[in-house]
């Protein structure tokens, strides 16, 4: 097979029937970030492409951190007009040789669900769109498999969500859900298990958060001792803007669930806590214990589990313990992952 291009383009109609061009230019990593955007100077464009290409590069079985794509538009979309995304997915595939079209495709479709593999739909009228237009939706191109005649990637996605307590204060006070999805890499995967954070993307968060997930993660996969170099993941997080890192606990654990590690609850799984040495399992303490139990008390439900550091065991506020019982849930503070 010859080797993969050092560029690519792959075009999208506009909603007047212009062309927008995508292009990818792909060159060695020298430590940059992997994917690299472009939008004619709008950086929320830019974030929302390279967000959407990570995002789509999580069921590819092979992982190889060697190179950086850099990706551009040469126009700007209307507000709101994400039919380009397809074009974006398939430059990127292109420039790395992963697909191989004649010439340079046209494409419209956009996905809430880039990390399954999955194309939702497009926005481009059918009237008004030639034969040789891929289209991405059901009844066209449904998912990014399709490209090569193979089965849904989706199907092979595992994926957990957890929620952890974010206090600020007041009335802004509220749980926030992480997920953890993981699709496998295939067998022997180049540097996988020597590069474990480099297969966790974490898009749409900031460079500090990024880092946090990826230590996280790599550190308690270690201490399981099988659990490093198997898996290509992406982390998502609710909307809700928040610091600290009071998230770990629940991250852990949402990846524990993905992979089979940890037991499942009848409804939610609800934790807060950090650790500064996940590679042994140990959970450390957090702060704002009494908000963070008045919200716990405000919206656990039946079913839910509640893990608390074991820091907490003595502080808990008086008939916390019983008031979650009494909603039909339960509470438990660990010292370690693993023996929950």
């Amino acid at each position: 097979m010859s080797p993969a291009p050092t560029t690519a383009a792959c075009r999208s109609l506009l909603p007047d029937g212009a062309v927008l061009t995508v292009s990818a230019v792909r060159r060695p990593r020298d430590g940059r970030a992997e994917v690299k955007s472009a939008a004619c100077g709008d950086a929320a464009l830019a974030a929302r492409m390279t967000e959407t290409v990570r995002l789509a590069r999580h069921t590819e079985t092979r992982f190889d951190s060697r190179d950086q794509v850099v990706l551009s538009l040469d126009r700007a979309p209307p507000a709101g007009w994400r039919d380009w995304e397809l074009a974006a997915v398939l430059a990127d595939r292109m420039v790395r040789g992963l697909w191989r079209p004649n010439g340079t495709p046209l494409a419209n479709g956009w996905s809430d669900t880039w990390q399954l593999g999955r194309v939702d739909g497009h926005a481009i009228d059918d009237s008004v769109v030639a034969a040789e237009v891929l289209l991405g939706g059901p009844g066209a191109l449904a998912h990014l498999g399709m490209l090569d005649g193979h089965p849904d990637p989706g199907a092979a996605v595992s994926s957990a969500r957890a929620w952890f307590p974010l206090h600020s204060g007041g009335a802004g006070d509220s749980l926030c859900w992480v997920e953890v999805g993981l699709h496998p890499l295939a067998a022997g995967a180049a540097g996988a298990a020597e590069e474990e954070e480099q297969t966790i993307a974490v898009p749409g968060q900031d460079a500090a958060r990024q880092a946090a997930v990826r230590q996280a993660l790599a550190g308690a996969r270690q201490f399981d001792g099988r659990g490093l170099g198997r898996w290509r993941t992406t982390v998502r997080f609710g909307g809700q803007p928040f610091q600290g890192r009071s998230f770990e606990l629940a991250l852990v654990l949402a990846d524990r669930i993905a992979r089979g590690r940890e037991f499942v609850p009848r409804a939610r799984l609800i934790a807060s806590g950090c650790s500064d040495a996940w590679h042994t399992g140990r959970v450390d303490t957090v702060e704002a214990i009494d908000a963070k139990c008045a919200l716990l008390l405000r919206e656990a439900g039946a079913g839910d589990r509640i893990l608390l550091p074991q820091a907490w065991q003595d502080a808990l506020p008086a008939g916390f313990a019983e008031g979650v019982r009494a909603l039909g849930a339960s509470v438990a503070c660990v010292a370690r992952i693993g023996i929950i």
